[in-house]
């Protein structure tokens, strides 16, 4: 076991032997986490949370989330029940809320709707954990939340200076390694927070930093169905071929940051006035070697004569044939040997930098019986994809320079290629020669430089108001509380790209062979690549862009991709209605929303001989939309004893489609007769839902939770195919039957689910028992979330939504006692749906795609040195889990991924 010792400060809040009060959304009274016992306390305030709310809630409390290796808010909200995570490069990025899509959960900080730097499927990588007092998983929505959170909403509670009782600085300092590569890991941040002028006025402040080298394997194959395979025998075992074979290798550094700061000024009991800002960036520097082979080079001189008319194997077939999808020459889907085929490398350094920045200014008061609350936010998101230097290598058009391939795909977990000289035989077929070790013996040469710089931003502008006063309505006690919403959202896309090709390449002088970017070096994976390969440098890469563009050769265009602004206003009235034996929440939304678009509408017309290549043009392509939506709901809490509760709802939402999705224009090809672009017309997706849940409350402080929820849901969207229709193009051409491919409204689904969840600490019931008090420090947090889903796909198949698992479950047994603390995770899910392919088997890609089983193993460890310092130890992906993504059927494996084992240690510091 690899790891670094660290020794430093370093902040983390509510520390064993401290004490922080977690601030609190308005559903509940604030929360002491006291510190002896940190991890069974904060399960018991977040128990509380969810206890006294009137809706369906699950909950992460601050120190939670810091004994766990949980960097970012998407680990730490996987440990929920109903919630699963989806990875990228081994790292949680995107949350399955109950087996729904990603874009049907929300992400807000303090009530507040964010809008994710990617859009509507909101990223939780970027967000460090650091910043979060508490974690709130709304699964039941009410009439004061946003109604675009079709399955629910991620809700950030961030700390106040009010939530400690006087000067607090919290500190952490970490560092680590990984087993994979080697790669280097630290972990920062700090809080600091005082009050002044006797307790009137609060100011906190924090940051942090964490960075992480990563080494990554990948394997990818792409597959498709053969039409050229159909003659053959067996054809039917042979329902896809792997048309190109690829192999990733990654070396990346991610790094977030994260500045806070909140000011909060309380005149008196009644009057609050508060400025906080958030500032979070996430920034992804990737190195990616992209070795590529084509397999299917020369499909179309694939033959399809019979067997008893061809040749032996161990040749191709004809001067043309490579042997790419050819039973007869004894090849397989999964194992077999193309001669002389295509072998293209394209060698990346990418720069991705997202942030968000959002201000609020807000203010809550009692002014004579009337609960005012009032909210004006600014936010600002930025999706930065920056390609500093992309380079494109291709072998030559004379195959006896190109290799031959042996391939072996029969282990998903080992796809290997072996590469071999080419040899052409007298009757002109080929064969195989000498092996060869060094990719760089097959000859390539530079045919294209590119360079591209931007991305898309996001300005928002939020005003909310909110208005409560309790009464009396049929004689029962009674909260009313009514208000409304504005939000106008802008995202504009575009970007500049540099390119210069071959031809300007040769007449630069620039060097076209990979050494003049490679570097030398060991290779930092561990799978079994078949050929020895060297890197490219990042520097060696961007000096060689720099020489193109002093060139004066190449092109720089200024793309535009689209600009989309949506205007959203929101009204809604609600009562709780209190009994004897509970409440009920009932009451409506009325949402109106408005989007205008523009984006470039692009013809590739048909070349008129003796020309080869069409002329382009594009034009600015206008759209407006608009819809009004109710959304009623009604939440029933029913007391039945004083540690048991049961919850009814009964509730609306919609998930809109993204802003992307939602630009008017289009792609043209007339050669090809075909278009694509996104879809001004479509609507957002609609639901109604029900949740019927049992929770036990123990007097032990744990918790036992169990529940079904089922959502209907219409006008699901999904990528689809279709006629294009009449549309008035600056051309005047009739283009009304070329096939569009666009995102398209009309199908039916739904999501069926059971969750259920135990959590309970040993030392009561240890005490009662007259037993060691050591037995008392074993505990245990235990979820799993049953889901079923469907929908009916464009090409009239029933599917399961993306996203929905069969199962998913967490269990985290932890020991916790005398200043020590250790607890161990395991989560799992089953596989996924990643994608539809129109036609099943029969598409062109291959057909649906899914993710396969994930499962994570973690490990953390703490000890108290004394009131004011501890040390711990984090582990992640102990079982090194791999991300494995397939087409139709396990065996036909599209990527294999692998990232090793993580270790953390260091310190954390409280004053």
């Amino acid at each position: 076991m690899k790891f670094a010792l660290l020794v430093g400060a370093a902040v983390a809040p509510l520390l064993l032997g401290g004490t922080a009060v977690a601030q609190q959304s308005d559903q509940v009274d604030d929360v002491v986490v006291t510190g002896r016992r940190p991890i069974a306390e904060s399960e018991a305030a977040a128990i509380r949370i969810q206890r006294e709310s009137d809706s369906l809630i699950s909950v992460v409390a601050a120190d939670s989330v810091g004994r766990l290796p949980d960097q970012n808010i998407a680990f730490a909200v996987g440990r929920l029940p109903g919630v699963g995570i989806q990875r990228d490069q081994g790292q949680a990025r995107y949350v399955n809320l109950r087996g729904a899509p990603t874009n049907w959960t929300t992400l807000s900080f303090d009530g507040i709707n964010v809008v994710s730097p990617e859009g509507r499927s909101s990223r939780f990588d970027n967000i460090p954990s650091a910043l979060a007092a508490q974690i709130v998983a709304n699964k039941a929505v009410t009439p004061d939340m946003s109604a675009e959170s079709l399955a629910g909403n991620i809700d950030i509670i961030t700390r106040s200076a009010f939530d400690y009782p006087g000067f607090k600085l919290n500190g952490k300092l970490g560092g680590g390694i990984g087993d994979l590569g080697g790669g280097l890991e630290v972990d920062s941040s700090f809080v600091i927070s005082d009050r002044f002028f006797d307790d009137r006025f609060g100011a906190l402040f924090s940051a942090s930093y964490y960075t992480r080298e990563m080494f990554t394997d990948n394997i990818e194959t792409d597959w498709e169905p053969v039409s050229e395979d159909r003659a053959q025998p067996g054809s039917a075992d042979r329902p896809l071929w792997g048309r190109e074979h690829e192999n990733k290798l990654y070396r990346l550094t991610r790094t977030n940051r994260s500045f806070s700061g909140r000011l909060e000024y309380r005149p008196d009991d009644a009057n609050t006035v508060f400025l906080s800002s958030i500032f979070t960036e996430y920034r992804d520097d990737e190195l990616r070697s992209n070795i590529k082979i084509d397999l299917d080079d020369r499909q179309s001189s694939t033959p399809i004569t019979a067997c008893s008319a061809r040749p032996n194997a161990g040749r191709t077939v004809s001067g043309g044939a490579s042997g790419y999808a050819d039973a007869c020459t004894g090849n397989t889907p999964f194992q077999g040997t193309v001669f002389g085929v295509d072998f293209d490398n394209n060698f990346n350094d990418l720069e991705s930098i997202e942030f968000i920045s959002t201000t609020t200014l807000g203010g809550n008061h009692l002014l004579g019986g009337w609960d005012l609350q009032w909210r004006l936010n600014y936010t600002k998101t930025d999706d930065g994809s920056n390609a500093p230097a992309l380079t494109s290598y291709a072998s030559p058009s004379t195959r006896t320079l190109r290799p031959t391939v042996v391939y072996d795909f029969r282990n998903p977990e080992a796809q290997r290629m072996e590469f071999y000289r080419t040899i052409q035989n007298p009757d002109g077929t080929y064969a195989r020669g000498e092996r060869v070790l060094a990719d760089e013996s097959f000859a390539t040469e530079l045919f294209r430089l590119q360079r591209r710089e931007g991305g898309a931003e996001t300005d928002a502008y939020t005003a909310i108001l909110d208005v409560e006063r309790e009464a009396s309505l049929f004689g029962r006690s009674t909260t009313f509380k009514f208000g409304g919403e504005y939000a106008e959202r802008t995202k504009r896309s575009e970007n500049v790209l540099y390119e210069i090709t071959t031809n300007d390449i040769i007449a630069a002088g620039l060097p076209r062979t990979f050494a003049a970017i490679a570097i030398d070096g060991p290779y930092s994976g561990e799978i079994p690549l078949g050929y020895n390969f060297r890197y490219h440098g990042s520097v060696q890469a961007r000096a060689l862009l720099d020489q193109a563009i002093a060139s004066g050769r190449g092109t720089t265009r200024n793309n535009f991709n689209y600009e989309v602004t949506e205007e959203a206003m929101a009204a809604y009235a609600m009562a709780t209605v209190d009994f004897d034996w509970g409440n009920i929440v009932f009451g409506a939304r009325v949402e109106r929303t408005e989007n205008t678009g523009e984006a470039p509408t692009t013809l590739r017309l048909a070349p008129v001989p003796p020309a080869t290549v069409g002329v382009s043009s594009s034009v600015i392509t206008t759209s407006a939309s608009e819809e009004t939506m109710v959304f009623p709901s009604v939440h029933f809490n029913w007391d039945v004893a004083d540690n048991k509760k049961v919850r009814f709802s009964v509730n609306t939402g919609a998930a809109r489609p993204d802003y992307d999705d939602l630009r008017p224009g289009f792609s043209v090809d007339d050669a090809l007769q075909t278009a694509s672009g996104g879809n001004p017309a479509a609507t957002p997706e609609k639901a109604v839902g029900a949740d019927a849940y049992f929770e036990w409350y123990f007097n032990t402080g744990g918790l036992f939770q169990m529940g079904a929820f089922y959502k209907e849901i219409e006008d699901v969207l999904f990528d689809s195919s279709t006629t294009l229709g009449p549309v008035d193009f600056p051309d005047g051409i009739d283009r009304s039957n070329y096939t569009l491919s666009t995102l398209v409204n009309g199908f039916e689904g739904q999501i069926t689910g059971f969750e259920i969840a135990y959590q309970q600490s040993a030392k009561t019931f240890v005490e009662s028992m007259g037993l060691p008090a050591w037995l008392g420090g074993f505990g245990i947090q235990a979820n799993a979330t049953i889901t079923d889903s469907e929908a009916v796909a464009p090409d009239g198949r029933t599917v399961r939504l993306p996203g929905t698992s069969d199962l998913i479950y967490n269990v985290i047994p932890y020991y916790e006692n005398y200043g020590f603390s250790a607890r161990l995770s395991y989560q799992y899910r089953t596989e996924w749906l990643d994608s539809v392919g129109l036609g099943g088997i029969a598409a062109s890609n291959g057909g649906d795609q899914f993710w396969d089983d994930d499962a994570e193993l973690d490990f953390s460890m703490r000890y108290s040195i004394n009131d004011n310092v501890e040390w711990y130890f984090d582990a992640s992906n102990l079982t090194n889990g791999r991300g494995i993504r397939y087409s139709t059927e396990k065996r036909f494996t599209i990527e294999n991924e692998t990232f090793g084992a993580r270790y953390l240690m260091g310190v954390r510091v409280q004053f």
